[in-house]
């Protein structure tokens, strides 16, 4: 696998004219963001070699190189998720590159259904932390010589970054929220006793996806900064019914806020 990330990587490197230290995750219904990019030049994941394909509707599946807020970046219009079928090596094989292109800073997004009664659709929740549900650890088998066995989780989303984020907002008067995003496999939504249940045990928000990414990312070394896009709400007395359509709408609303806070980020990076 080694060596199937440093090809892809080298692959890349003969044709960038960029050298980005930031890199973006767009998520579900998240992909507007991606217009924002100036200067840009991009590749199909169907084109690099070794890389995963998107297989999700409101995943365009592509990776981007560009400028956002005057700086170098790069990003991932559509990511992997473990219920297509892709093992955790394959979900997190882009941020193993990341960090063989000399990425610095990682910013995640997630549309995510909101577990915390003070929350409203449509809100940004900065991921304070998170819970993993998933069934297979992106770190399990050999360790990669690029961090170490037994990686260190106590800010696996960095506090600074995060500060950041809540002065900005302040600045521009956005609302948001902070939480914990609790990741599961999926593909089905949670039943209303599963939001309660992972709401009981600490978190704010759930969604299949994030998690691993993180993971790998702090494995490697790579600053991150999370937000979630609150798209439904569950675990309350009055179940709702929701649709990965209704999802991408939601997402969709939020978008032009999520994008001013993450290019004024990166501007003051």
């Amino acid at each position: 696998m080694y060596e199937k990330i440093q090809e892809t990587a080298s692959w890349l490197k003969e044709r960038m004219t960029t050298t980005p230290q930031t890199a973006i995750i767009l998520g579900t219904g998240l992909g507007q963001l991606a217009s924002e990019i100036t200067d840009s030049y991009s590749f199909p994941y169907s084109e690099i070699p070794n890389f995963p394909v998107s297989t999700v509707e409101g995943h365009a599946g592509k990776l981007i190189f560009g400028k956002l807020g005057g700086k170098d970046i790069m990003a991932m219009e559509g990511r992997f998720h473990y219920y297509e079928g892709y093992n955790m090596k394959e979900v997190t094989f882009p941020e193993r590159v990341m960090y063989e292109l000399g990425i610095k800073t990682l910013f995640v997004s997630n549309a995510a259904g909101g577990m915390n009664p003070e929350f409203k659709i449509g809100d940004l929740m900065v991921i304070d932390d998170h819970i993993n549900f998933f069934p297979e650890h992106p770190l399990r088998g050999k360790n990669f010589p690029t961090g170490p066995r037994f990686p260190d989780m106590h800010e696996a989303y960095n506090k600074a970054l995060r500060d950041e984020a809540d002065l900005i907002a302040r600045e521009k008067g956005i609302r948001i929220v902070h939480g914990t995003y609790v990741g599961v496999q999926g593909p089905t939504f949670e039943t209303p006793k599963e939001y309660r249940m992972y709401h009981i045990l600490g978190g704010d928000a759930v969604g299949m996806s994030t998690v691993p990414e993180v993971i790998v990312a702090c494995h490697c070394g790579i600053k991150v900064f999370g937000i979630s896009v609150i798209t439904d709400l569950g675990g309350f007395d009055n179940p709702v019914k929701v649709s990965h359509e209704e999802v991408q709408e939601a997402a969709n609303d939020a978008q032009p806020l999520m994008t001013e806070i993450m290019r004024e980020m990166i501007k003051r990076s």
